[in-house]
């Protein structure tokens, strides 16, 4: 099978950690892997004397629980939509009764940074909620200008930046971030099964709100000071982003980047060899989103059906994605285009 889904091909040391017999979770032993795991995924995105929360469940359960624990305590949030994932923050604002600011942005188009400060100066919200990538179109968005905008009218910093850690540039001391969410399905490329929460350091002693019982942002971090979680773990996919964070920092984090960065510049020039449009404006590292000239309606099943080949189909008609996180290599991403071309001229 070839994955160009999230999380791709995963290396079979990692996979076959999933075939272990399962150790029990309340060991001092159990306590250290995830100590560790948290030392080095501070390390990788910038955030020195910060903490995370490691939760089993996916991402979406990971954005809940930043609405329901810490968006709940401000007074007024300001969304930038820029797609699916966008509409998601605003989906859980309503959810749990925030008031908030949907800020639209078109289709894989970036923001217009000018009216952005203009909209938050007006809008004066306590707390930005946003996706670093907008993974529904591949449409990477400038944080550097999102950070000034916040620091400089005193709002907070949340992002979601699930399909962009290891892929695109981020420190989230630098930008002044104080949540940002990610989960092991993408960059990590490890099975599915777990979200990870990253605190600034300024938030280490923030009075959070308690309106989620699972994901009690309070219960959950002071378990985590002896390498814990308060419910059963998925200790197996614990055990499976332990082994792959010690890749990571073995190999560093420059050059993952520069690896998923190489397969999107090489896919892309394939995109433009056989004509289809890539409607990003600034395309992440993660994901390359293209739409076909024909066929549309014929490609995904016809990869999956006779290849054994998977993509991401997008919402619009017609628009593909392809992640580039994984084992990955030119001849694949060669094929792969080859195969859809093949499809397209049926």
């Amino acid at each position: 099978m070839k994955s160009y889904v999230f999380p791709g091909n995963i290396e079979e040391s990692i996979l076959s950690i999933g075939a272990e017999q399962i150790p029990y979770m309340r060991t001092s032993e159990f306590s250290q892997v995830n100590l560790e795991s948290e030392r080095i995924l501070l390390d990788l995105i910038g955030c020195k004397d910060g903490r995370t929360i490691i939760y089993t469940g996916s991402g979406t359960g990971a954005m809940d629980a930043v609405v329901s624990n810490y968006v709940t305590t401000q007074k007024k949030a300001f969304v930038i939509d820029g797609g699916s994932f966008g509409r998601r923050w605003v989906s859980l604002c309503d959810y749990y009764g925030c008031s908030h600011y949907d800020y639209i942005v078109p289709f894989a188009k970036d923001i217009d940074y000018d009216d952005l400060e203009k909209c938050v100066c007006e809008q004066q919200p306590d707390v930005l909620l946003c996706q670093h990538h907008e993974t529904s179109t591949g449409q990477l968005f400038n944080l550097h200008e999102i950070s000034a905008i916040c620091k400089k009218y005193g709002v907070s910093l949340i992002v979601d930046v699930i399909s962009s850690f290891l892929a695109d540039e981020l420190n989230m001391d630098e930008l002044g971030i104080d949540i940002c969410i990610t989960s092991t399905q993408k960059g990590l490329n490890v099975p599915p099964g777990l979200s990870i929460l990253f605190f600034s350091a300024q938030l280490i002693d923030y009075k959070f709100n308690r309106n989620s019982y699972y994901f009690d942002f309070q219960e959950n971090l002071k378990n985590l000071q002896r390498g814990q979680t308060p419910f059963s773990p998925a200790t197996t996919i614990y055990l499976q982003l332990h082994a792959r964070l010690k890749q990571l920092a073995s190999c560093g984090v420059a050059e993952n980047m520069k690896a998923v960065h190489n397969r999107a510049s090489y896919f892309r020039e394939i995109c433009r060899k056989y004509n289809w449009n890539i409607p990003a404006e600034i395309p992440s590292n993660a994901i390359t989103g293209f739409f076909v000239n024909r066929n549309k309606d014929k490609i995904f099943r016809s990869l999956i059906d006779e290849f054994d080949i998977f993509i991401m189909p997008g919402s619009i008609d017609g628009f593909f994605r392809v992640s580039h996180m994984g084992l990955q290599y030119e001849k694949d991403l060669d094929e792969l285009g080859m195969r859809i071309h093949e499809i397209e001229q049926r």
